[in-house]
């Protein structure tokens, strides 16, 4: 019961963000809020390592050839059981 309560309020959920202001001037104030907050906490260097490598692993991802998967899977008489191809549609 409560996770359809939950998943109701989600689905019935209106942001309310003031990035959304079609007024620049609030728009700029919101934005200039988030950044400092983000500049008045001290990062240590593991924080920053943390986010170097993350944005490393995602550039890297994004150069990469796109990867295809066949798996076909046997019974123990040596029938297949299963076939199963992940193949990324071309763009």
């Amino acid at each position: 019961m409560s996770e359809r309560t939950a998943l109701t309020e989600l689905a019935n959920f209106v942001g309310r963000s003031s990035l959304l202001s079609e007024d620049m001037a609030t728009r700029n104030r919101a934005l200039k809020g988030i950044t400092q907050r983000m500049l008045l906490r001290k990062r240590s260097v593991g924080e920053l390592l943390g986010v170097v490598l993350a944005l490393s692993s995602r550039t890297r991802r994004m150069v990469q050839e796109p990867v295809a998967i066949d798996l076909d899977v046997f019974t123990p008489g040596g029938a297949r059981a299963i076939r199963l191809s992940l193949k990324r549609d071309p763009d």
